[in-house]
């Protein structure tokens, strides 16, 4: 029986980061596990995605920017994936392919992928129907693996969530204790199964129907060492660290603020719908405002925690990324979940960092009074 990895989101994200990972070490030589996408949206209008995936020629990823100063535009043919499935039309075919096949777990599940305010407290944990949010789906089938076979897995998720190993392992945690899981499934779940803690990287502007994407040069998966961790791939792209920490900051408070923040003014502003974030930038007084937020109030606070030159370092990079006169980013696509990306990108900054941050705080505040 040949094992595989299970991979749950079908976003262009991770079209573009992981799976084109693994593409490139398969090229390389790798014995690299197939990848198979689960859809758990249960979207109708992504149906044509889930049927491109299984075309053997592969799914187009457009690299486009600048890699060492110079402009590189190059076209792969991602190979990694074997083929997608839906948890709506699929779900017994999961559980099998989870419990007897999979031996890694990639996950990209948005921006609320791990609310599970929809879950009815004290749920059994039998995979008869599948329920409905992620964590409940994953605890679903963890436990209908320890069931059939116990088999050790690797869990790596690529939400963009701080500590999102430690975070997902904690949900599934409560979720299996509250559904009165023996303490034989607990143990297992505590020692077989590792929930990685990852950050990834990777500015993915546009999708390409039905699927397929186009990135930047750039890319990252910083992935945190642990007891029992093994990577489906090695990668140039691929870090493995003692510590994520580090990464996750500069990225999050960094990278995704400012994102976050040129979101925020496009909103308030009522700027042009179509508007992308080297557009928004062209404006003089939109590009002095994110650069007077990064010198004045996000480079002191990562200072102020002994970062100060490492962030320095990670804002040049990021407006350079910014700025990549070959990507048309979206500022609406960045402005989705606006509320959440605040609270976890700004707010958190601001509860770490603990200096002030005038524009920062009154974009939170802003956001608290149309919340209250």
């Amino acid at each position: 029986m040949t094992g595989i990895i299970l991979q749950f989101g079908t976003s262009r994200f991770l079209q573009a980061h992981a799976d084109f990972f693994l593409h490139e070490a398969k090229q390389a030589g790798q014995h690299v596990l197939p990848v198979v996408i689960v859809q758990t949206s249960g979207s109708a209008e992504r149906a044509g995605r889930l049927a491109a995936f299984t075309d053997p020629a592969g799914f187009p990823v457009i690299i486009r920017g600048l890699e060492d100063g110079h402009a590189v535009e190059r076209t792969v043919a991602v190979k990694s994936v074997e083929r997608g499935l839906s948890v709506a039309g699929n779900w017994a075919e999961v559980v099998n392919l989870f419990c007897e096949q999979a031996e890694f777990i990639l996950s990209n599940t948005g921006d609320s992928g791990y609310d599970i305010s929809a879950e009815a407290t004290g749920t059994e944990l039998d995979v008869l129907s599948p329920r409905p949010s992620f964590p409940g789906k994953l605890a679903q089938l963890l436990h209908a693996r320890f069931g059939r076979t116990a088999k050790p897995i690797i869990i790596l998720p690529c939400e963009l969530i701080n500590g999102n190993g430690p975070v997902l392992k904690g949900i599934i945690r409560d979720l299996v204790q509250k559904s009165g899981a023996d303490a034989a499934f607990l143990a297992w779940l505590e020692e077989k199964v590792v929930f990685a803690n990852t950050l990834v990287d990777r500015i993915v502007s546009e999708p390409i129907e039905p699927v397929g994407a186009v990135a930047e040069p750039y890319a990252l998966w910083a992935i945190e060492r642990s007891p029992g961790l093994n990577l489906p791939c090695t990668h140039p792209s691929i870090v493995l660290t003692d510590k994520l920490e580090p990464f996750e900051r500069l990225k999050l408070h960094i990278l995704n603020l400012g994102h976050t923040t040129l979101a925020d003014i496009w909103l308030k502003e009522g700027r042009p719908k179509g508007e992308t974030v080297k557009a928004i930038l062209a404006d003089p007084a939109v590009r002095a405002r994110l650069d007077a937020v990064y010198r004045d109030e996000v480079v002191p606070g990562f200072a102020a925690r002994g970062m100060g030159e490492e962030a320095k370092a990670y804002v040049e990079t990021t407006m350079g990324r910014f700025l990549n006169p070959y990507l048309e980013h979206r500022i609406a696509d960045i402005a989705g979940n606006h509320e959440l990306k605040i609270e976890r990108r700004i707010k958190a900054f601001l509860d770490w960092a603990g200096t002030p941050a005038p524009t920062l705080e009154a974009i939170v505040h802003t956001t608290d009074r149309k919340t209250a």
